[in-house]
């Protein structure tokens, strides 16, 4: 087997699991041998974790490439990618692993496989340190329908925190490019709306009182619209609370923001959290949100033409995935700092 690889040093920047994730994304979408080492550099308890290790079987799988490295604990990952070729996957995370981690290494891929792909993927679908499932559906994948990729979901079944155990599929077509994307005007906020949910064995109440609590901090915003409800047993077995906020523009922006309840921690408390964030990205005054500035670059770099995007603060997980692109691919991506406290990405994709 050849060792002409790239390295990649998982220590720096992010210093975590996402370093590992576009770097095998951008891998097998390149057809570039990596070998990503010192993974998670940046973590208390470095190397792969479960979670991460299933993302690394599950494009391993989809792109028919040869893995060294690929274990529990292991702190080096060399891939070598083969075809993109499409078919059923499955990836199971035994913890409550997130499913969202797991889509963002794998959808790239799919949508310029041979045929189409459906991706069953097994772990938590609202954990802590990740994006909810629900922001996944309800505010990335508009984002990325600029772009002209989408996809086809179902919710199978809801996993939290601490046993997981939730499902999903996933199906996707092939597309035959990425189109460029120009969002710079922010516009005005005409519509906020949301989910607020509980699960298990807590009372219907506190989502209406998650909700309200979130809702009287938005109302200053615009008229505020939040669902709530418990739950069925059948999709969520387990006991848990949260809350999905999102805002609309009238130049088609999609901000989101969320937060899981905890232990010993009022429902008012974090449906204030939820709307703190919210409103925080409203403050900042990008067309799209904290949670999503990062996740766009590997869009932008892929599509065929030039992108030009508005964000808010330059998170460290935008800085890494930019440096990942320009790492792997002949891609240069130009971060201008412009009114307000915003920042102009552009980027002409490959």
């Amino acid at each position: 087997m050849s060792k002409n690889y790239i390295e990649i040093d998982g220590s720096l920047l992010e210093g975590g699991g996402q370093i590992l994730r576009i770097a095998l994304t951008i891998s097998a979408l390149k057809k570039i041998p990596v070998r990503i080492f010192n993974i998670r550099g940046g973590r208390k308890k470095p190397g792969l974790m479960e979670q991460h290790l299933k993302g690394v079987e599950l494009l391993r799988d989809i792109c028919s490439a040869n893995v060294n490295g690929a274990s529990l604990g292991s702190t080096e990952v060399e891939f070598y990618p083969g075809e993109i070729k499409g078919g059923n996957f499955l990836a199971q995370v035994k913890t409550a692993g997130s499913i969202s981690l797991l889509l963002q290494v794998a959808l790239p891929c799919c949508f310029f496989a041979k045929s189409s792909t459906t991706l069953t993927l097994r772990g938590g679908t609202n954990a802590e340190m990740a994006p909810q499932i629900d922001y996944t559906t309800e505010v990335f994948k508009p984002i990325m329908e600029k772009f002209g990729a989408t996809f086809d979901f179902d919710l199978v079944r809801r996993g939290y925190f601490p046993k997981g155990n939730g499902e999903v599929v996933v199906k996707v077509n092939p597309i035959e490019k990425v189109y460029p994307v120009e969002l710079i005007e922010r516009g005005n906020i005409n519509s906020i709306y949301g989910w607020s949910f509980v699960a298990g064995t807590l009372p219907e109440r506190l989502s209406h009182q998650m909700a309200d609590s979130a809702g009287s901090k938005l109302r200053s915003f615009g008229d505020v619209r939040i669902e709530r409800y418990k739950e069925d047993r059948s999709i969520a077995p387990d006991t848990a609370s949260g809350i999905l906020l999102i805002a609309e523009t009238d130049t088609k922006c999609v901000l989101g923001s969320s937060a899981l309840g905890r232990r010993n921690e009022k429902v008012e408390e974090t449906g204030r959290r939820a709307a703190e964030e919210l409103i925080k990205q409203f403050e900042e005054g990008g067309c799209v949100d904290e949670h999503s500035q990062d996740q766009i670059i590997i869009w932008m770099a892929l599509a065929k033409g030039k992108s030009r995007i508005r964000v808010g603060q330059i998170t460290t997980h935008t800085t890494t995935a930019i440096f990942l692109v320009e790492a792997l691919t002949d891609v240069r991506i130009k971060v201008t700092p412009a009114d307000n406290s915003t920042h102009i990405i552009e980027c002409s994709g490959s």
